[in-house]
């Protein structure tokens, strides 16, 4: 498959070499599979030596770019994103990459006017995107619009997500109504998004097969689930029964927990059924053995849940965003402080009208929770909290509690809003361009004003060090081991005294010190 061909809007998948149905797979390990196990930490140069073997290994795409890893490689690895994008495109020139993009919020935590959204969505193709999966946090489909537009202008893959959740709102007929209206929209495929696990073998099928007959046996269906619950890869199975096209995996060794199913055990799940993946096992072992090498270094990061975790059917957090947290709390000195914050959140997403919980969402609902349990119940809100309780985020499934809307208009002097929040922008092209090519190090590209523009405090720091080339945050194990056994010998006990939070969310910081009980 060449570039070209990769990047088209038809892409049938066809039957395998004995007759059955070919199921195509994207494989994770790239993007979401790292995000979700090691918070987004891992190293362009702990991937590139892989990339042969995933561009032969015959996936139907490879998702490599967009949610967090933007984020992550300004933030954390000082590490240009768009020479990210770029590496990948030639290493693995017969494959399909992927993106995740949030609609009218990029890969950032607000909307975007029109112009910035087109922009972001030419630069990104002409530097080697082929296939954009875009979703809304609230499944509002007119936050999804514009970006479909902009890809269908490049010639390029759009993906329209229905992000599935669960709450007293939610039914397959809605979902099933949502499907109409992305296709409407005139998206190339539909992806129902599986974000927290929480999507069990019965709906999945329901909602497959509900699909297909409503909206036509063609429309190509692809299923993302995390693994959190411990039971996504039965629901995977029955997507598949009920006539899904593509489903999500990650290599075994970078996989389970709040991570993805493992690519090798869905292979092995199709045997002796009238399914098959057609993938080439040889290869799936060396990128298998390949980042089982490279996990370790990452240990630091790594996410605690290594089992199952069916309390996510309770809280509904992402697997992203828990790792995310633990990493954060756990810097903070309170990672004792997690399951508080888990049991918080259905409450703070109940008052917010169930929105699904995914970025920025997730991100909002859980600040929010956090600030609720070491303050007080909407004793502060978040600005970002105050926005999503005022419609400028877009419009929730169900009602927002008036109280804390009320309390969000009093904090904000903001008046709630109905209409699509981008149609209140103005043109911010001109001054973000103005703005970004003031700071030492942006090199005038419009690939560095839309790093400006999705995260302006953290570009600032990043162009000036950008020279200094890409760090990796992944440590030893030896030298690992012996900075543990020095701490130990040195007496390096509990963390005791006040308790410092800071979160970060939209490029604002907000800190909160809590004395120890």
């Amino acid at each position: 498959m060449t570039q070209t061909a990769a990047a088209a809007g038809g892409t049938e998948t066809t039957g395998g070499a004995d007759g059955r149905r070919e199921i195509g797979v994207t494989e994770l390990v790239l993007r979401d599979a790292h995000q979700s196990l090691m918070a987004t930490r891992m190293a362009l140069e702990d991937m590139v030596d892989a990339c042969a073997d995933i561009d032969a290994a015959g996936y139907w795409s490879v998702e490599c770019w967009g949610g967090a890893t933007y984020d992550a490689c300004i933030r954390f690895l000082n590490e240009d994103p768009w020479e990210r994008l770029r590496t990948f495109r030639e290493l693995m020139p017969n494959s399909r990459l992927q993106m995740l993009l949030r609609g009218q919020n990029l890969l950032g935590y607000r909307h975007y006017e029109d112009s910035v959204v087109d922009r972001f969505v030419e630069r990104s193709a002409a530097n080697g995107m082929d296939v954009y999966r875009i979703f809304d946090a609230l499944n509002d489909v007119r936050n999804i619009k514009q970006a479909v537009q902009a890809v269908r202008r490049v010639d390029k893959h759009a993906q329209g997500t229905i992000c599935y959740t669960e709450s007293p709102l939610h039914t397959v007929q809605g979902y099933v109504d949502m499907a109409h209206d992305l296709m409407e929209l005139g998206c190339d495929s539909l992806c129902l998004k599986d974000m927290a696990a929480l999507l069990r073998p019965q709906p999945a099928y329901d909602i497959v097969r509900a699909i297909k007959e409503s909206v036509g046996e063609d429309v190509r269906i692809h299923v993302h689930c995390h693994a959190t619950t411990g039971m996504t890869l039965v629901s995977l199975m029955k997507a598949i029964e009920a006539g899904a096209d593509v489903v999500d995996t990650a290599i075994s060794s970078i996989s389970m927990g709040p991570g993805h199913n493992p690519t090798e055990s869905l292979v092995e799940l199709l045997h002796g059924t009238p399914y098959t993946t057609d993938l080439d096992d040889e290869r799936l072992l060396r990128i298998k053995e390949h980042f089982a090498k490279v996990r370790p270094r990452y240990k630091s990061f790594m996410s605690t849940i290594t089992g199952v975790e069916t309390e996510i059917f309770s809280s509904q957090i992402p697997g992203g965003m828990i790792s995310n947290m633990e990493s954060q709390l756990r810097q903070q000195g309170a990672g004792d402080r997690l399951r508080d914050v888990l049991a918080e959140v259905p409450r703070v997403r109940a008052v917010a009208g169930y929105p699904p919980l995914v970025t920025p969402s997730s991100q909002i609902v859980g600040t929010q929770a956090v600030f609720n349990v070491l303050m007080g119940d909407y004793q502060s809100l978040t600005a970002e909290f105050a926005d999503l309780m005022l419609g400028y985020y877009g419009t929730t499934p169900g009602e927002r509690d008036p109280e804390v809307v009320a309390k969000a208009q009093a904090q904000t002097k903001k008046e709630p809003i109905d209409v699509r929040p981008a149609d209140l922008l103005e043109p911010e092209w001109d001054r973000l361009k103005i703005e970004a090519c003031a700071l030492e190090g942006c090199d005038g590209t419009d690939e560095d004003v839309l790093t400006y523009a999705m995260f302006p405090g953290v570009a600032t720091t990043f162009f000036a060090e950008r020279e200094q080339g890409p760090r990796n945050v992944g440590v030893d194990p030896a030298q690992q081991a012996t900075d543990e056994l020095a701490g130990a010998e040195h007496g390096k006990g509990p963390v005791t005294g006040p308790i410092d939070y800071s979160v970060t969310l939209n490029g604002h910081a907000h800190h909160v010190t809590v004395e120890r009980a």
